[in-house]
């Protein structure tokens, strides 16, 4: 058998390569971007504001000057006058002719309210018609409202009736207004004027519808204001109104 040996390699020394230092060069840093410098800005002036100059305070806001109070006696106080109720030209009882119905009666002297407004009322009743009439005190005046007519204007109101009639010559409708207008003027004499016009004697022409109602009215309105002036009924005072007529026919 045959031996094989391995020669053995001497070992040879590897010499590492010298290694040159390198030196590092120190980079300096980075400066940072330079900002660019701030621009000026313009800046407004300031300016302070300055009151105005104080007014002087009107005497009338100025305070009051500080009195010291002062002992005084305490003096009785006078006692306030009665307020005199104010005087009505009407009162209570009285008659009176409102031109639009004639003569009435003045029942009460009444306060009411109305819309708020506290008012004080004639409360005047007309018999006849069955019917209440509240008029404010204040323009009992303003509307026509009056007292029974004197004795005078009585007498020159019968002397009226005896005249002779006047009727103008218009269409009827016309006469009619103004007979109507005179019988609610609340006068006695032009009263006993439509009375005189529209009175038909024995032997004239009859009254037509119309002219019988204005005549009726009339003649009623004239009676009832000398019945209350002469202190008689109504039918008496008709009679006393055609007698007027009457003479004037005869």
């Amino acid at each position: 058998m045959t031996t094989l040996t391995k020669k053995k390699t001497p070992a040879v020394a590897l010499k590492a390569a010298p290694v040159k230092a390198v030196q590092s060069k120190s980079v300096p840093p980075k400066a940072p971007p330079a900002k660019p410098a701030p621009v000026a800005k313009a800046m407004a002036p300031v300016v302070k504001a300055v009151p105005p100059p104080a007014k002087p305070m009107p005497p009338s806001m100025k305070p009051a000057p500080v009195v010291k109070p002062v002992a005084v006696a305490a003096k009785p106080i006078p006692a306030k006058p009665a307020v005199l109720a104010k005087k009505l030209e009407f009162k209570s009882g009285d008659f009176v002719v409102y031109p639009t119905h004639g003569v009435g009666r003045i029942q009460k002297v009444d306060e009411q309210e109305v819309a708020g407004v506290r008012l004080e009322l004639f409360v005047i009743a007309f018999e006849k018609d069955k019917m209440i009439l509240r008029v404010p005190t204040l323009k009992a005046k303003a509307v026509g409202m009056r007292k029974l007519s004197s004795p005078d204007v009585v007498a020159t109101a019968l002397n009226t009736l005896k005249g002779r009639a006047r009727i103008k010559r218009t269409m009827w409708s016309r006469r009619a207004q103004e007979y109507e207008a005179k019988i609610n003027s609340g006068d006695l004499v032009s009263i006993a004027e439509v009375v005189r016009d529209l009175h038909r004697a024995t032997g004239q022409p009859e009254q037509s519808y119309s002219e019988r109602q204005l005549y009726e009215a009339a003649l009623a309105r004239m009676a009832r204001e000398v019945a209350a002036i002469e202190r008689i009924d109504e039918p008496s005072a008709v009679k006393r109104v055609e007698s007027a007529l009457v003479k004037k026919a005869a």
